[in-house]
């Protein structure tokens, strides 16, 4: 009733007719001709939004079939029921329900900034960090995403100070920064050379640290043979603290100790390590020498130690020894606390009154 014509006057069982329902009506599209009988097939379930459905059984939507539905990438299922079975009322169950995955609000230091859905991040969002002052970057990812999973791509970065960080090839040094590797802030400006007469520079000599952290221009480069070092040379109060090898290559330090009770001067132009640049061993290391007092020497200005009673005492570089003056005498000149120097120790003196 209230339908087109069909094409066939008769249809052999198994044959599907489509049935187009005249201007103004609504209603079921096929026949299914089941031993000489039409058999009404049914609608199909409705679609869930971000979500998808199939049958458990079979490939036609046919009375007591049922569909079970899942939710697309990056959503979750809130129904409790996730399936639908076609009953002689229509489909029971609710419509399934997807909604989208949501990631943890995002919480930052003082000294980052983030921009995007911070409190309230969705499947798919991209939260971008910064740092609040100019002179630090991020120390790790500048965006992180909010995953299927219900967490982030990565965890929210912190802030650290900018520097350019770079280590030098075995035939080049920097002419500001001794070693193998190179640190500077932003604006400061290294200058390259060569190590030995056979290595030639090739880019530019001098480079810049930029804001974000990145060299103004690629590294220069060295070319030319290398040269290999002998065994390290002796340095006066002071050994190797690993066995010396014949030969070693450009870019290979050593590292020394010095003898008991001497002191390694690390001010800035001394290291404890030589470095084998083209065959040359380079760097400067010194050993501080102890002070000794004697009974003797003591005697003679009239002093004795202050805490201790020994024959004979040393007292590395730099550290103190306090003095009194024997009974019956009193000091003259130098103060009664001396400073050992590198050896050198002035001592007091104290007279008879």
């Amino acid at each position: 009733e209230n339908t087109e014509p069909v094409e066939k006057a008769s249809y052999a069982d198994g044959e599907t007719v489509k049935v187009n329902c005249i201007t103004g009506y609504t209603g079921l599209y096929r026949l299914n001709c089941e031993k000489g009988e039409w058999k009404k097939s049914i609608e199909r379930p409705c679609d869930t939004p971000n979500g998808d459905f199939k049958l458990k059984e079979g490939t036609e939507f046919v009375f007591g079939v049922t569909v079970e539905y899942t939710c697309k990438k990056g959503y979750e299922m809130t129904s409790r029921i996730n399936h639908r079975t076609c009953r002689a009322q229509g489909w029971d169950n609710a419509v399934p329900v997807c909604e989208v995955v949501k990631c943890p609000a995002i919480r930052t230091d003082g000294e980052v900034t983030a921009s995007g859905n911070t409190e309230e991040g969705r499947y798919g969002d991209v939260i971008h960090f910064e740092c609040v002052s100019s002179d630090k970057m991020i120390d790790g990812h500048n965006d992180i995403r909010c995953e299927e999973t219900g967490k982030w791509s990565d965890a929210v970065p912190k802030c650290k100070e900018t520097k350019c960080v770079a280590k030098l090839t075995e035939n080049m040094r920097s002419d500001e920064h001794p070693g193998s590797e190179v640190s500077v802030r932003p604006g400061q400006t290294i200058s390259f050379s060569c190590v030995g007469s056979g290595s030639t520079l090739q880019g530019q000599k001098k480079i810049s640290c930029q804001s974000n952290g990145e060299w103004s221009n690629p590294f220069p480069k060295c070319t030319g043979k290398v040269t290999a070092c002998g065994p390290p040379p002796d340095v006066n109060f002071a050994d190797t603290i690993e066995f010396k090898k014949d030969e070693y290559n450009t870019g290979e330090r050593v590292e020394y100790s010095c003898f008991n009770k001497y002191t390694l001067d690390l001010r800035q132009s001394f290291s404890k390590y030589l470095t084998c640049e083209q065959g040359e061993w380079r760097g400067n290391i010194r050993c501080l020498k102890p002070c000794t007092v004697t009974v003797e020497e003591m005697d003679r200005r009239g002093i004795e130690l202050a805490h201790v009673n020994r024959q004979k005492m040393f007292a590395p570089h730099d550290d103190y020894i306090s003095f009194v003056c024997k009974r019956g005498k009193v000091s003259v000149g130098s103060a009664l606390r001396q400073q050992c120097n590198d050896g050198v120790m002035a001592l007091p003196e104290c007279v008879r009154q």
